[in-house]
Formats: C-alpha cells, sequence, structure tokens
C-alpha cells in the first residue's frame, strides 16, 4: 500500500510538472500583439476574418484581398476630394518605401472615383502607389470605414486587428516601429 503511495505520489508530481509545462508553452505559443505599445490614433479592432473583396488597380488588374494572406495588410480607404488623404499620401508612400523588405503590403482602395480622377489625382502629388478602383462604392460600404482616410491592419492569417481613422504621419518612427514589431511577432 505504502508503495503504491508513493508511485501515485510521483505520478501526481510528474502530471503537476507536465501540466505547468504544458500551460506554459501554450501562453507562449498563444503571444499575442496585444503587448505591442499602440500609437496613438490607431485602435484595436478585432472583428474577426476580413470580409473578402475583389477589385481592379487602374491598370486594370484584378486584386482579391484573400490571396494576400501570409503578411500584415495596410488597408487604406481614401478619396482625391478628402483634404487629410492628400496630406497623409505622400507619408503613406514612404511608409511603403521604408517597408519594402518586409512582409508588408499596402493596399489602397479608392472611394467611388473613377480611374481618370484617381489617376491625376496620384499623379499631381507625385505618388507611385497603385490604387484599387472601388467604382460602385461596394467594398467601401461593406467595410464601413467611419471616414476618410481610414486604414485597417489585416494580419498574416487574414484577421482585422487595427483601425486608425483620419490621417497619421504614417512614415513617423512611432508608426513604423509598431508596424515592425507586428510584423516581426508574427514571424
Amino acid at each position: 500500500m505504502r508503495h503504491t503511495m508513493r508511485s501515485s505520489a510521483k505520478v501526481f508530481k510528474l502530471f503537476i510538472v507536465v501540466l505547468t509545462f504544458c500551460i506554459s508553452e501554450s501562453a507562449m505559443a498563444n503571444e499575442t500583439a496585444s503587448d505591442i505599445k499602440v500609437p496613438f490614433g490607431i485602435r484595436h479592432y478585432d472583428i474577426g476574418a476580413a470580409q473578402n473583396f475583389t477589385l481592379n488597380d487602374i491598370d486594370g488588374e484584378a486584386f482579391e484581398l484573400n490571396k494576400s494572406k501570409g503578411h500584415w495588410i495596410f488597408l487604406h480607404f481614401w478619396a482625391s476630394w478628402c483634404g487629410p488623404c492628400k496630406e497623409e499620401m505622400p507619408m503613406i508612400q514612404k511608409l511603403s518605401d521604408v517597408m519594402k523588405d518586409e512582409k508588408f503590403q499596402v493596399v489602397m482602395i479608392n472611394t467611388a472615383e473613377d480611374e481618370d480622377t484617381i489617376f491625376e489625382f496620384l499623379s499631381a502629388i507625385d505618388i507611385k502607389l497603385n490604387s484599387l478602383m472601388d467604382v460602385d462604392g461596394l467594398v467601401t460600404e461593406a467595410w464601413k470605414p467611419r471616414g476618410l482616410p481610414t486604414t485597417f491592419l489585416i494580419n498574416p492569417e487574414g484577421e482585422v486587428k487595427y483601425q486608425a481613422i483620419g490621417g497619421r504621419e504614417w512614415d513617423k518612427l512611432l508608426y513604423t516601429d509598431f508596424l515592425k514589431q507586428l510584423i516581426h511577432k508574427a514571424n
């Protein structure tokens, strides 16, 4: 009986050690980007899977959001008549240039304007970024940005995690460091 109790005690201790190890491993594996300091103007917006869409860019090439999984997506809604959009656009260009070697993609969606308007606007402010055209506004309506410009940050698994409403100085270290931390945390 005494031998059985010692064996049971040893098995119980071993069980506790294994359970503790499993819990700590699970906690480490499930760490999220939530421990990264979120800059002012960006809010946690964990709404689940990003709603898929397919839109053409100004060159007529089709883009489908679901085919972009595997890296962070900077999904940006804008319009040429939007003053903050115009101010912010050169900073998004710089952000794109700074992040070109990262698992990061800038996806811009123009809201309900035609190809000529988009092209003229981007040319006038010397932006090399391509833009998708939501000519009928249905994708914008489905995503429901609460104003323009609005940016959504989508993780490599295709889940919306953050939202920024209004213009940002995206090329500033505050934002580029945040985005790089997200990217490196995901890897």
